[in-house]
């Protein structure tokens, strides 16, 4: 068992080594008297579980009865998981001028909220109707 949590906690650190900046740009880059840094949003989640058997089972530990696995039909569980994420948000373009920050748009953001204020406006103008012409009758 502790072998199995050992091996999960290795997966989170490299995890943690993989969701990072250079994930999702690659390295600070220079050319010439200019600079260029990425600058993103990374995030990261991990969660696990694990099990036993029935409530049977839990009760006679209590009682500190022993019991076999044919009593308790072998009953147990576990399980894991994680995920990563790196979001581009801008970039910091230094020079002998000074630094410049240079925000990212994230043109399916922008499509998705055309597509809701399309789908908002397009309810409204149908309840609209339905209540003029609801009158006429």
């Amino acid at each position: 068992m502790e072998a199995q949590i050992q091996r999960m906690l290795d997966m989170l650190a490299e995890l943690r080594e993989k969701a990072s900046a250079n994930a999702c740009f690659g390295e600070p880059a220079t050319a010439g008297d200019r600079t260029v840094i990425p600058v993103a949003r990374v995030g990261y989640g991990f969660g696990m579980g694990l099990g036993s058997g029935p409530a049977e089972t839990l009760q006679r530990e209590e009682e500190g009865t022993e019991e076999t696995d044919e009593d308790t039909g072998g009953a147990s569980g576990g399980g894991g998981g994680g995920g990563a994420g790196a979001r581009p948000l801008a970039i910091i373009e230094v020079t002998q001028d000074g630094a410049c920050v240079k925000h990212i748009v994230d043109e399916q953001k922008i499509a998705l909220a055309g597509a809701l204020l399309a789908g908002w406006a397009t309810f409204w103008l149908a309840w609209a109707l339905v209540k003029i012409f609801a009158r006429e009758k």
